[in-house]
C-alpha cells in the first residue's frame, strides 16, 4: 500500500498501564493533585490516546503520563489497559522533540468558547451563570462592549469559589452603582466588589457603596487600584478607600477584615 506522507506510521493498541515506562528525563514530574483532580471527573469521553514510542521492546510514553496515572487510580489497577498510538522505533531524541513541540501551534480554546461549548452541552452551572447575567439585562460575549460581559472565567470563579449568592450580589452592585458602563463589568471590577463583599458581608452597605463609590467612573478606581496593589485586590483597596472616606467611625469598615481567609 502506497506510504501517504500526511499520515503518521504508527498504529493502535491497548496497552496494560504496568507495561507502559513513562519516567523519561524531557518529561514534567508528575502533578498529583491534577491526577486526584481529574480522577474526580473522570469521563471515559474524554480520555485520549497515549503516544507511545516502542524502542528495543520497551513501550515508552512521550504523551499521556497523566491520562495513564488518572487510568490507574479510577480503575484501581495498573492491569488496566490504554489505547496507545505507537511509534515504531523512534530515536530518544525525536521523542524529545516531539514532546517539547507538539503543543507549539495548537490553538488553546479561549474561556468564552469553553463556556459556550458548555452552554450547549446543557451544563448546570453555565447555564445558572448565563440565566443570571441575563437577569440583569446583560448578556455573555465574546468581546468587552456595551450590555455585554466577556470575563466568563472570572464569572465561573466566584461561583465555584463563593457560590451563587455573593456572585448574584456582586454583579447586582456593579450595575446599581455603575449602570451597565461597560468598564464596569471587567474581571478586576467584578472580583474587586466580590472580595468586599466576601469580607464584609452585610457590613457593606450597598446604598451607601452606591452613593460614594458611584461618585467616581470605573476608570477613575482602576487609576487608583494601580497606584494601590496589582490585580482584584488593588480594586477592593480602591473602593474600600472611598466607601470609607468621610464616613463616621460607626459605618467605616476596617481594612484588617479584608486580608482575612474566609
Amino acid at each position: 500500500m502506497e506510504v501517504n506522507p500526511y499520515v503518521p506510521d504508527v498504529h493502535f493498541e491497548q496497552i496494560p498501564i504496568k507495561n507502559l515506562v513513562s519516567s523519561q528525563d524531557y518529561q514534567r514530574h508528575l502533578s498529583r493533585d491534577h491526577i486526584q483532580k481529574a480522577a474526580k471527573h473522570f469521563n471515559l469521553c474524554q480520555i485520549n490516546p497515549v503516544k507511545v514510542s516502542r524502542r528495543h521492546g520497551i513501550n515508552y510514553v512521550f504523551n499521556g503520563q497523566h491520562t495513564i496515572e488518572i487510568v490507574a487510580l479510577v480503575s484501581g489497577s495498573r492491569d488496566t489497559p490504554v489505547w496507545c498510538m505507537v511509534y515504531d522505533e523512534l530515536e530518544y531524541e525525536e521523542e524529545a522533540d516531539i514532546f517539547a513541540n507538539q503543543q507549539r501551534f495548537v490553538k488553546k480554546l479561549l474561556p468564552y468558547e469553553i463556556f459556550m461549548a458548555n452552554i450547549e452541552a446543557g451544563n448546570d452551572d453555565q447555564l445558572i451563570i448565563k440565566a443570571l447575567v441575563e437577569s440583569f439585562d446583560l448578556r455573555i460575549g465574546g468581546k468587552n462592549r456595551p450590555g455585554c460581559i466577556c470575563c466568563v472565567a472570572t464569572l465561573e470563579d466566584i461561583y465555584h469559589k463563593y457560590g451563587y449568592e455573593i456572585l448574584e450580589r456582586s454583579l447586582r452592585l456593579c450595575v446599581a452603582t455603575w449602570e451597565g458602563d461597560v468598564d464596569s463589568m471587567t474581571s478586576n471590577m467584578i472580583r474587586g466588589v466580590s472580595h468586599l463583599i466576601v469580607a464584609y458581608e452585610d457590613l457593606l452597605k450597598e446604598d451607601m457603596f452606591v452613593e460614594k463609590v458611584g461618585r467616581f467612573s470605573p476608570r477613575e478606581i482602576s487609576r487608583i487600584a494601580r497606584e494601590r496593589k496589582a490585580g482584584s485586590v488593588g480594586y477592593a483597596e480602591a473602593m474600600l478607600t472611598l466607601y470609607n472616606k468621610k464616613s463616621s467611625s460607626k459605618s467605616t469598615l476596617r481594612w484588617a477584615r479584608l486580608y482575612e481567609k474566609k
